[in-house]
């Protein structure tokens, strides 16, 4: 079923609205705002509007450790569906769903063991890398989002920092090493429980090559950056932050929270 997505969010130091309408075949996005100029894209995504504001903060790359200047959050439904956990994970018996005394959300709940199982969300960490102007980019060969473009990222495991996680990604999907020199943008997307970390990095070298979960690894100037075939918003508005950075000479960190929310459509003007 076709269905629309409301983002909206904050980041450092300028302003961006912008607006994705996309159905099966196709989208487009457009950035209403004084200092973007954005192009169109197209994918074959559900139908979706978004818009994202940064939240500005104080301090700037490298070496930076910012902190926001004003609250960021907006409340939104949990990613999760709570209800699609019928069976206790410790001990298997059947659950059933309240919300616990001194709790506000409903909890899957074990009959047997009394156990609750919180759904927190997940890491997805990944490299910004740049290379004599270029910034190197892969084409999915995995779902979602297969054969777009998108920078080299994934999800953060056990027993790894943001960094190592960035770089064994990089390794995985690029097959490039790379030395991580500073985090560049969170954008945390509460509705589908991620929260993506991005680092500037630089090639240890010009080795690289698709991992299995790429159909292609490459290096693209910045005014030839597949915008119209990108794979996820999070890549969108990360790359656009960057070259609005550069535009301006000045590197920051940049963080975000991009709000979801589900909008009824009229699919019988489709």
């Amino acid at each position: 079923m076709l269905k629309a997505v409301q983002i909206l969010g904050w980041s450092s130091g300028l302003t961006i609205s912008q607006r994705l309408t996309k159905t099966r075949k196709s989208s487009t996005v457009s950035f209403i705002s004084s200092s973007l100029n954005l192009s169109s894209v197209t994918s074959s995504s559900p139908r979706r509007i978004f818009s994202f504001k940064p939240t500005r903060m104080s301090s700037s790359l490298p070496g930076s450790d910012p902190v926001a200047n004003s609250p960021t959050f907006v409340s939104v439904q949990s990613a999760g569906d709570v209800r699609k956990i019928k069976f206790c994970q410790w001990c298997g018996g059947p659950t059933k769903h309240e919300i616990p005394d001194g709790e506000e959300k409903l909890r899957a709940i074990c009959t047997h063991c009394g156990k609750i199982a919180y759904q927190n969300p997940k890491m997805v960490v990944g490299c910004l890398i740049e290379h004599e102007g270029k910034v190197l980019l892969c084409k999915r060969n995995i779902q979602p989002s297969h054969g777009l473009w998108t920078l080299p990222a994934g999800y953060l495991e056990v027993g790894e920092s943001a960094a190592q996680g960035a770089m064994r990604e990089t390794w995985e999907e690029a097959g490039a090493t790379v030395e991580v020199i500073s985090p560049f943008a969170q954008l945390d997307i509460p509705l589908i429980g991620q929260t993506y970390v991005i680092f500037l990095a630089k090639l240890k070298n010009l080795h690289f090559a698709p991992g299995p979960e790429s159909l292609e690894c490459r290096l693209f100037a910045l005014d030839e950056i597949p915008f119209d075939s990108l794979a996820f918003s999070s890549i969108y508005v990360t790359l656009n932050l960057y070259l609005e950075d550069l535009k301006k000479g000045k590197l920051k960190f940049h963080y975000g929270t991009i709000n979801k929310r589900c909008v009824p459509i009229d699919i019988s003007r489709m």
